[in-house]
């Protein structure tokens, strides 16, 4: 039988208190504001406890996610909550395999979810089984629709995610940056990526025949001497007047590249 919170301290009987709260509200998320009625301190101390014992995950500084116990273990984030997850934190967007997915380089699949914030500070570790937090992504991006961040993740990521061919994955990416404005969008931003993500965007830029401004803009912030992995988009037929590296590499071993000095 559970000993009803009068008989417990003041911190463990709100804990006693939050965890029944939390174990009967089912999959969702949990901030303070849901326990306005309860001490501040107690309640923070509560869910502390709670994080530690695995009962919740921390999602990001004062929000918290519970997933039911199943047979086979707890349940997994689903894409409702990962959407109220977006909704909650700010400059937001989609990275990695994420991003590759929703431009249509891989097949779609809604085992493993990630999502990826600006300048606020994230955990690194996981929200449970199914979903990633990425921390610490170029803020600059949070006005951009999810599809030009999704893009600009792309290009940091040399397309390694695509499942297409090299050959189809640059005429995938020059469609998607000719669509009206991308480009213009994209250049307003990209002073906060690496080297190598203004580089690939110049190569496009050329090939699409953008402004004249815009590529000396790019062609402006690169170091002249420097010379970049494209990745997937070495193919790209103004790559090597863009200063691409010859060699495709692994896209996972780029960060000891030029591109980041």
């Amino acid at each position: 039988m559970v000993a009803s919170s009068r008989s417990l301290s003041p911190s463990r009987g709100t804990t006693a208190l939050v965890r029944r709260r939390i174990e009967c509200g089912g999959d969702r998320l949990w901030q303070f504001e849901d326990f306005r009625e309860l001490p501040f301190t107690a309640v923070a101390q509560a869910l502390s406890r709670l994080t530690r014992t695995g009962a919740i995950y921390r999602v990001s500084k004062g929000v918290y996610y519970h997933s039911r116990q199943t047979a086979v273990g707890r349940g997994k984030l689903n894409p409702a909550e990962i959407q109220k997850i977006t909704a909650r934190l700010k400059a937001v967007f989609p990275p990695g395999c994420t991003a590759a997915n929703l431009l249509g380089f891989t097949t779609p699949n809604a085992g493993n979810s990630e999502i990826a914030a600006g300048a606020r500070r994230l955990p690194g570790k996981g929200i449970g089984p199914a979903a990633v937090i990425h921390p610490r992504r170029p803020g600059a991006r949070a006005s951009l629709s999810e599809i030009d961040a999704a893009f600009l993740d792309f290009l940091r990521h040399v397309g390694g995610a695509s499942e297409l061919s090299p050959e189809e994955t640059v005429r995938r990416t020059v469609e998607l940056l000719s669509e009206r404005g991308r480009f213009e969008r994209l250049v307003k931003v990209v002073d906060s990526q690496p080297p190598r993500v203004r580089a690939m965007l110049g190569a496009m830029g050329e090939q699409l025949k953008k402004s004249a401004a815009a590529l000396r803009r790019l062609r402006g912030s690169l170091n002249p001497h420097s010379r970049f992995v494209f990745g997937n988009f070495v193919g790209l037929p103004y790559a090597r007047a863009w200063q691409a590296k010859e060699n495709r590499r692994d896209p996972t071993n780029i960060r000891d590249d030029a591109d980041f000095q």
